[in-house]
């Protein structure tokens, strides 16, 4: 049997081709502490302790061709949580726990809560057990992300209200005035672009929870305001996950869509990712 030594070793050489040394050493570690439950601490401790995994060959291999670790390991964490992940929903990011973050600090005690294209339910699930007692809907059009949503809420202890719809086609399954406060990672990142992403994105992540054509970049963030204006109750809120190269654009749009203190916001490294505003009626 290897050691957790040896693992690393093993994964950072056939991951080498593909990452830069330092990321494939992160990737490595990253499977091996999630796979045998250990910390920095524990290996650095017991670095030759042996590492019981018998699928090592297999998760290597996967790994070699681009397979993200979290679909791996089969969960990531998020906001402190550790989420469900596999192929067909999204894999959340950082900057989505900064806008999730944000979310929680600036909505009140009580309030409705929907969360748009809610995948595998990170956002939904952080509000509801962030805001004291909030009543968080999530929606999603894809029934494999509702399905892994559902299932992350209720192994987390997170009271949300899940339903099938579409953000393209004006949420007319929610009711008038019903919200507080709606937040959306939408799809964002332009065709044209997904050349310039690596293969463990561009190849495996759903490509509908990403992409977004060339001729029409903001076409999500258009659909979803012009639903929000109906949705939101007075001086209700959106937030929005934005794309950094469309930032100025998006803000843009918010404000011909009658949007009020349009603010984008910057990221822990200075990028514009997120955007709040609110309804005027």
């Amino acid at each position: 049997m290897p050691t957790r030594r040896e693992v690393i070793d093993r994964i950072r050489r056939a991951l080498v081709p593909l990452y830069a040394p330092r990321e494939a050493e992160q990737i490595a570690r990253r499977f091996l502490f999630e796979r045998c439950g250990i910390t920095l601490t524990d290996y650095v401790v017991r670095p030759d302790a042996e590492a019981p995994i018998p699928d090592l060959a297999t998760a290597v291999a996967q790994l070699a061709a681009g397979r993200p670790v979290q679909y791996v390991v089969g969960s990531t964490e998020f906001c402190g949580l550790r989420f469900e992940v596999g192929e067909g929903v999204l894999i959340p990011r950082p900057e989505t726990e900064e806008l999730a973050a944000a979310v929680a600090a600036e909505t009140p005690a009580g309030a409705a809560v929907l969360d748009v294209g809610t995948g595998s339910g990170c956002i939904a699930v952080t509000l509801a057990r962030r805001i004291p007692r909030a009543r968080v809907t999530a929606v999603d059009l894809s029934p494999q992300a509702l399905d892994t949503a559902c299932r992350n809420a209720r192994r987390l202890g997170a009271d949300v209200r899940f339903l099938r719809a579409d953000a393209l086609a004006g949420l007319h399954e929610l009711p008038d005035a019903a919200f507080d406060c709606v937040v959306s990672n939408p799809p964002y990142v332009p065709l044209r672009d997904r050349a310039e992403m690596h293969v463990n994105v561009r190849d495996y992540e759903p490509p509908e929870a990403l992409f977004v054509p060339d001729d029409d970049p903001l076409r999500f963030y258009r659909a979803i305001a012009r639903a929000a204006r109906r949705l939101l109750r007075p001086d209700g809120r959106l937030w929005f996950e934005i794309y950094e190269r469309l930032a100025d654009q998006t803000a843009r749009l918010l404000a011909d869509e009658g949007f009020a203190a349009v603010a984008v916001r910057r990221d822990g490294y200075d990028k514009p990712r997120m955007i709040c505003c609110t309804v005027r009626k």
